[in-house]
């Protein structure tokens, strides 16, 4: 089984890969990284490059199921509209793709991962860096982020499976 994490942003919008293996706990790296935008483009060009990187992400490893980050209230208006608007063609990428969507909020994952849902980025980027067994956290954060979503939507959808 294939998981996509997503951790969606207009400049940044970080994702990752994971497969699952015979054992229920462990999971594969495939990959991560991020999908940069440049400042210097309309914010319509940057959701289009997000649309078509994110569909050639999909294609290439052909995911089971998707997680993608909710958004989180914060005062910030403008960070929040551009981070939905980011958001909204993720889910609408996927949805297109008839690929199954978990959302999570931060907190969520955090619990997850941590089993505190206000642990700090480096709790979860350690967390993240064993479970995979890799000689460092991934970066930036945002991949890291999506790894930790991905994580999150394996065990889910492997519940929502059993209950099925």
């Amino acid at each position: 089984m294939v998981i996509l994490g997503i951790d969606p942003g207009t400049a940044t919008t970080g994702y990752g890969i994971i497969k699952s293996t015979k054992r229920a706990d462990e999971y594969l790296l495939e990959d991560f990284g991020i999908i940069a935008t440049k400042k210097v483009l309309s914010h319509a060009q940057r959701l289009e490059i997000l649309a078509e990187d994110l569909n050639q992400i999909i294609k290439k490893f052909r995911p089971d199921a998707v997680g993608v980050e909710k958004l989180f209230l914060t005062t910030n208006q403008k960070t929040v509209m551009t981070v939905s608007q980011a958001r909204g063609v993720a889910l609408l990428v996927c949805q297109t793709n008839k690929l199954p969507i978990f959302e999570f909020t931060p907190l969520q994952v955090k619990n997850f991962i941590c089993g505190y849902g206000k642990a700090t980025k480096e709790q979860v980027q350690y967390i993240i860096k064993k479970t995979f067994k890799l000689k460092s956290a991934p970066q930036p954060d945002d991949a890291a982020d999506a790894l930790a979503i991905a994580v999150c939507t394996m065990h889910h959808f492997h519940t929502s499976l059993r209950i099925q």
